[in-house]
């Protein structure tokens, strides 16, 4: 069976975009009067957590703080997570977290070849939209057939709801199509939906376990950024194109 759509992951697939969320909790908490800080380490625990308003809320949960605050603090949850959103939709627009090597590349030649696309977040509309205008320019937003994000379905990844949302916009089976993502709950929401799925993490996610995966890789390759040997050997080429998906999908499917 040929590919007929490839759908997207945004954060962590489409850009590596984690260390700027991270900045921009930061400085929501400031702006709202809250002497939080998420280091390096607490956020990569806090990314087991699918969803902003979710981790602010695991968090909140975490903290030796009477009840009472904590049931104001959660009450806030929302209105620190829209302050969130502006500021890494400020960042964004300023020039962090650039697409991934090989990304541009394969949105543009899956266009080319009318395999339709989709994008299945855990991020908000406007984080989104923020990060493919800035990669992809203002138009890069429409090349997409099928968003779904968070907010749009009642269960998070690692639930496939989102995946499901996606196949059902596009109007298609799970087994034409191919799902990319970074992170272990990515993988498992696509692998319950049905989906060949691609996973290709960040140092963000390198030690979840991506195991339902069904190819690994630390990155798509580009002409100028190749595959290292052993990945190139593995996929047959040095960097991933349609092609090559269309090879693994197709011996998968066979198996």
């Amino acid at each position: 069976m040929s590919i007929e759509a490839l759908i997207f992951d945004v954060d962590g697939t489409l850009a590596d975009t984690e260390e700027t969320h991270r900045q921009a909790f930061n400085a929501a908490f400031l702006e709202h009067d809250l002497n939080w800080n998420w280091s390096s380490h607490q956020y990569l625990d806090l990314l087991n957590i699918s969803g902003g308003k979710e981790r602010i809320a695991q968090y909140i949960d975490s903290l030796k703080l009477p009840a009472e605050e904590k049931q104001r603090l959660h009450g806030s949850v929302a209105a620190i997570h829209r302050t969130k959103t502006r500021t890494f939709a400020e960042l964004i627009r300023d020039g962090r977290s650039p697409l991934r090597p090989g990304v541009a590349r394969l949105i543009r030649e899956a266009r080319e070849a009318g395999v339709k696309l989709g994008l299945a977040s855990t991020t908000s509309p406007a984080n989104v939209e923020a990060l493919i205008s800035a990669g992809l320019g203002e138009e890069g937003y429409h090349w997409f057939n099928a968003i779904a994000c968070a907010d749009e379905v009642p269960n998070k990844k690692p639930a496939p709801d989102v995946y499901n949302v996606v196949l059902s916009t596009l109007g298609l089976q799970a087994s034409a199509c191919v799902a990319l993502e970074d992170s272990g709950n990515g993988v498992r929401a696509a692998k319950a939906a049905g989906l060949f799925t691609i996973a290709i993490p960040t140092i963000w996610t390198q030690t979840q376990d991506l195991s339902e995966a069904d190819l690994v890789l630390y990155s798509l390759g580009d002409p100028e950024q190749p595959l290292d040997p052993g990945a190139a050997a593995r996929i047959g080429a040095p960097y991933l194109g349609l092609a090559q998906i269309a090879a693994l999908h197709g011996r998968a499917a066979a198996a």
